[in-house]
Formats: structure tokens, sequence, C-alpha cells
């Protein structure tokens, strides 16, 4: 398996370009299944993720062309409905094929999923809407199959603001006749940039004045042409590379206002911050101010930037706490910080994080995407040579990571002991 080694204890400075958004573009690749017309997306980020992707859309039929950041998707054979569980075991986001095979084929059968090893991350959500919308949900041998006879608009009440419940149930309501009407949905820029890409498509999705989504189902969508929004994680764990390695680093091609609420707490953590409409610019502050962050959905804090603010934190001057209020057991990147030096204490979702003067270099191990970028940039912040080990982790959602961060001047590169 491939590591990283890092040589820290190095001022980070200069220019990083952001692509496409990973949580964005899985749901619009996904989306392709609603229609035989052929798909153009654009500024697609090479990752893992995305390649697994690519695989599931050609198990269901399709033809799938992958160059330069542009996926052109057509038809190749009738849309299939089950999806075996090497594929989905890979990515949970592969049960987002649920909602567009259900409106198009009546039925879908899928493997529970799988994907990084952060708590259950039940698909329960998803699973209700669907039966409100008129499917039968059966548990067979580890599938989930999904039948219905017709599927009828209804209204439907999310219990908690899930980003993927929201796209699934979205793509699916487009191909049903009637209003749906959508409530508590997801307000991740990502759901936002699906929503675009449905429209382009035919598909009829507005927003009242209450802030309830409502679909008008219509028989059938066409072909799209669609450029990915900016990755806002990618954008804020640069940032805070910026901050934990007291350098100086400017972000282009992103969106500011997606990391506002980072971006203050970032000026409260006693960095400098710069914006433009497009670019992001930090200075590391001097001392670290404790900052305490709760994970919440959109607006709030993204917990998929928890783990690089832990590790930002344990370098702080005083004692913060780190709340994880999304998902049950992410804190996993927290034992490894500890062996770097770290002072953390875990008490249910709370990381009571008292700071240290500096992080030791250290071999850790990467247990899920979020929590090694974590580690990456604890090993970038501590003098000495580190090695990050499972950093398949990483490539699931880190474009040409070690390359833009040797572009900012760090000591990174990639290792395979086996291949040695």
């Amino acid at each position: 398996m491939d590591q990283f080694i890092i040589n820290g204890g190095r001022k980070l400075k200069g220019t990083v370009e952001i692509g496409g958004s990973k949580n964005a573009a899985l749901p619009i690749l996904i989306a392709t299944l609603l229609t035989d017309e052929k798909c153009v997306i654009k500024r697609v980020p090479k990752l893992r993720d995305i390649n697994t992707t690519i695989k599931i859309l050609e198990a269901l039929g399709k033809k799938v062309t992958f160059e330069n950041g542009t996926c052109t998707i057509t038809k190749q054979t009738a849309l299939k409905v089950k999806l075996p569980y090497d594929l989905v075991k890979q990515m949970r986001a592969s049960f987002w094929v649920a909602g567009p095979l259900l409106a198009r084929k009546k039925h879908a059968e899928i493997a529970l999923p799988g994907g990084c090893a952060i708590g259950v991350r039940p698909v329960d959500i998803h699973l209700k809407g669907f039966k409100k919308l008129g499917a039968k949900v059966i548990l067979n041998e580890g599938n989930i199959v999904l039948k219905a006879k017709k599927l009828a608009p209804t209204k439907i009440i999310l219990s908690f603001p899930s980003v993927g419940a929201t796209q699934n149930l979205l793509m699916c309501a487009c191909l049903i006749k009637g209003k749906t009407v959508f409530e508590n949905i997801a307000r991740e820029p990502e759901v936002f940039d699906l929503i675009n890409a449905l429209k382009s498509m035919g598909a009829k999705i507005c927003m009242d004045q209450q802030g309830r989504v409502i679909v008008e189902g219509v028989d059938k969508l066409k072909g799209m042409k669609h450029s990915v929004c900016a990755d806002r994680i990618q954008t804020g764990t640069f940032l805070i590379a910026g901050a934990i390695t007291g350098g100086e680093i400017t972000v282009k091609n992103c969106v500011p206002e997606d990391n506002e609420i980072l971006l203050e707490y970032l000026q409260e953590a006693g960095a400098k911050i710069t914006t433009g409409k497009d670019w992001v610019k930090i200075k590391a502050p001097k001392t670290i101010k404790p900052v305490n962050i709760k994970t919440a959905p959109y607006p709030g804090f993204a917990t998929d930037l928890q783990a690089p603010w832990l590790a930002l934190m344990t370098l702080a001057k005083g004692n913060t706490e780190v709340s994880e209020d999304i998902f049950e057991n992410r804190f996993m990147h927290a034992p490894e910080l500890v062996r770097m030096g770290a002072n953390i204490i875990i008490e249910k979702n709370v990381a009571k994080v008292t700071g240290v003067a500096k992080l030791t270099p250290a071999t850790v191990m990467s247990s899920d995407l979020r929590g090694g970028a974590a580690l990456v940039l604890a090993a970038l912040a501590a003098k000495g040579q580190s090695c990050v080990e499972r950093v398949y982790h990483i490539d699931r959602g880190y474009e040409e990571f070690e390359q833009k961060l040797t572009a900012l001047g760090a000591k990174i590169k990639r290792y395979n002991p086996v291949q040695i």
C-alpha cells in the first residue's frame, strides 16, 4: 500500500488551484442514469471515487470516457437495475443510483453500501423517502431491493437534512409526474450544483419562499453539459495547511462564500484572511488561538473539515473543544495525532484538546479520507520525518495532493514498500 513520507517543519507558501468538487461530481455523474442521451461533465476531479463511479455507470449500461477532466457519458446497453457488492463496498455514495434506477425502471437492487469506516451512516432516510414515493423496500441477503408498480408525488419532510438522501430523492422525483415537495433538505453547495445539472437536463425544480423545494416531474430528461463547482473541502484543507505550517497560501478558483464559517474561525484563530471573487489568501498566525467548533449541516462547520481543524487545534495555545454532531465514530484520527504528541481526550462526540508547543514526527495510519488529510497536515507541521500509511483513503478525495503540496514547498513523496 502507498504511503506518504513527509519531512515536516517547513512553512508552506505560494498559490494552489482548486479543482472540481468530488462531493458534487459524484451525484452529477450518477444523474446521467436518468437519461439515454449524451452527457458531458467538465471539471471532474481525477480521484479513486470518480473511477469507482465510472465503473458503476459502466456496470449499469453506460459508456464513459474520461479525459482531461471531462467525462462524456452515453448509452452502451439497456439500463440495468442490479449493482453488485464488489462495487458498492468501495463507496457509500454508490447507493445514490437507487433514485435514478427506481425512477426509470421502478426497480433497483443494491448491496448495502461501504466506504469510510466512520460510523454506521445508515440509508434509512433514503428508504423512508422512497417508501413515501410508493416503493416497496425489501432486505434480501445483504441487498436492498426497491420495487414499485407506480411512483406517486408526495410531500417528504426529511428527519435530518442528509446530503445523500436529498440528492437521491431529488433525482427520483424528477421523473414522477406531479409535484413532490421537500422540506428540511440539505443546503450544501454540492446539492444546488446537482439541482443546476438536473435543470439543465430539463428537470423542473424550484424553491418557494418557505424554503421548500418543489419538483414538478417530467416524462423524460435530456442530456446535459455541466461544469462541476469548486471543491470547498479541498479549499478548506489547503487553508488549514497554511495555518498549521505557519505559512502564507493563496487558494485560487474557489468560492470564498462556500467556506464562510471556516474563514471566520481561521480569523478567530489569529490568521489573516483576504478574499476576492474566486480566491482566498491566508497568512498564518504567529500564535494559534483556540477556537471551539461544532460540526453542523451547511452553512454550519463542515464535518469533512473537522479532522483538519482538530489537527490545527493541537497546536493552539490553550484548550479547545471540537464537537462532531454529524457522524458518530469520526475521531479515529485523534489517537494517531496523539502518537505525534497531541494532547486529545475523546468524550463521546467531543474531542477535548490541550494545545502543545509542537508536534513530533511519527508513523501514523489513515482510517478515512478526511482523517488521512488531517494526518498529512500534522506531519507537515512536525519537524522531522513522518510516514502516513494507507493513503488510498486520501486518494479518494484529494486530486494530486502531494504534487500540490510540493508546489507549496512541502517535502512529501509517495512510497510503496512492496514495489522497492
